[in-house]
């Protein structure tokens, strides 16, 4: 006899939450309370983000880090280390969140979408070189989902035109291509330890580079454009203040000691789910290149096919999912759609006088990708075998009910 989906009353597979999100104990209370009582609770005067720099830069492989207000910041300090300003180009995928684009726009910059690969949801590097024109200066991949986009072929792209590569790595803590950390594979690399993200400390974000001249440039960006060792009062550059506090730095430097074991737990899950889903018909989990030699699974996306589930819409499986008890989203829209992008570049085109609009944007694999993909949060992935089970027999539920009851 068919079960009944827990959507239409039935008993639903899972019957217990998965793993909690954020994990802390008294770790990061002690090193809380160990920065209030010191009294230093900003960087300038205290030891904290100084002691987290360090140890992020050593897990990235890179030789500097700044850790800044959040991931945003990080992409605007960024852009302008880079001398990225207004009326320059900067190519990014339209699969990914606002502030790839949002923060070109902050600089004066335009951002260009090019496509992306269908079977990674990664920056195609044939699609980036080909939105290249005379106006552009950076290449931004995005390492979505914490899964490194091709390195290699984009590192060639941008060394064959002369632009600077800035890794847009939100996700991506630990992540690394082919043994080297990601962030200072390209001339940059930005991350976000926003709430959501597998180093968290509420806000916040971090640099990295393996250039000294880059490093002390972001360094007088994120703080007032002071240089270091000058007085007080000199500001050599003019910038805002994007520096993290003692307390954000102090729940980093807990959190990051639990990292190591948490990514092992997301691969192990990941490497279930590859496994059990990819036996179901209609559901593909994305391809994972071989030089990654490090996920940070910061996300497991799943490929959908509605025709195996008897016409069910991608919008209803994520419903009936959530009803099993399976935490689950949609994920992106296309960036290229948002309104506020498309004005503000609309806006930027008419100051600069550019008879031109916008470029078409012609980017079909992220127009599938953000009807067809099925997002799990990390904190999923922090289950054990069991917990994966049910993830599967819920989608097998669900498959199950829908072509019995179409075909």
């Amino acid at each position: 006899m068919q079960q009944r989906l827990a959507i239409d009353g039935g008993e639903p597979v899972r019957q217990r939450p998965f793993p909690a999100w954020p994990v802390w104990d008294e770790r990061e209370e002690r090193a809380l309370l160990d920065v209030l009582r010191s009294g230093r609770w900003g960087e300038i005067d205290g030891t904290a983000v100084e002691r987290f720099q360090t140890r992020f830069a050593a897990l990235q492989d890179a030789r500097h880090c700044v850790v800044v207000a959040n991931g945003t910041a990080a992409l605007r300090v960024a852009f302008r280390a880079l001398g990225v300003g207004i009326g320059d180009e900067v190519i990014v995928p339209p699969y990914t969140f606002i502030a790839t684009a949002s923060a070109a726009l902050e600089v004066g910059a335009i951002p260009i979408f090019a496509d992306i690969d269908p079977d990674t949801y990664l920056l195609d590097p044939a699609a980036a070189e080909a939105a290249i024109t005379p106006r552009t200066r950076a290449i931004v991949p995005v390492h979505v989902a914490g899964c490194p986009a091709d390195m290699d072929a984009l590192g060639e792209v941008a060394a064959r035109h002369g632009l600077y590569l800035l890794e847009d790595a939100a996700q991506a803590h630990g992540a690394a291509w082919r043994g080297q950390g990601v962030g200072a594979l390209g001339n940059l690399g930005t991350f976000s330890f926003q709430a959501s993200k597998n180093l968290n400390a509420g806000e916040g974000g971090a640099l990295v580079t393996n250039d000294d001249d880059l490093a002390e440039l972001i360094w007088s960006l994120h703080n007032v454009g002071r240089v270091r060792d000058g007085a007080w009062y000199r500001h050599e550059i003019l910038a805002g203040n994007e520096r993290l506090t003692e307390f954000q730095a102090a729940l980093l430097l807990a959190q990051l000691e639990r990292l190591p074991e948490q990514m092992a737990r997301r691969e192990a899950a990941a490497t279930y789910l590859d496994r059990e889903l990819a036996a179901i018909e209609g559901i593909r989990p994305l391809r994972r290149d071989p030089r990654v030699t490090a996920h940070a699974h910061h996300l497991y996306i799943l490929r959908y096919d509605a025709a195996a589930f008897g016409g069910l819409k991608r919008d209803q499986l994520v419903r009936a999912l959530k009803a099993e008890g399976i935490p689950c989203s949609t994920g992106y829209t296309p960036l290229s759609d948002s309104p506020a992008i498309r004005r503000e570049v609309e806006h930027l085109l008419a100051l600069l006088g550019r008879r031109d609009r916008a470029p078409a944007v012609v980017i079909p694999n992220a127009e599938r990708a953000c009807r067809e993909a099925i997002w799990l949060p990390q904190y999923v992935l922090l289950g054990d075998e069991e917990d994966m089970a049910d993830i599967v027999a819920a989608v097998r539920k669900i498959q199950q009910h829908t072509v019995a009851h179409t075909g």
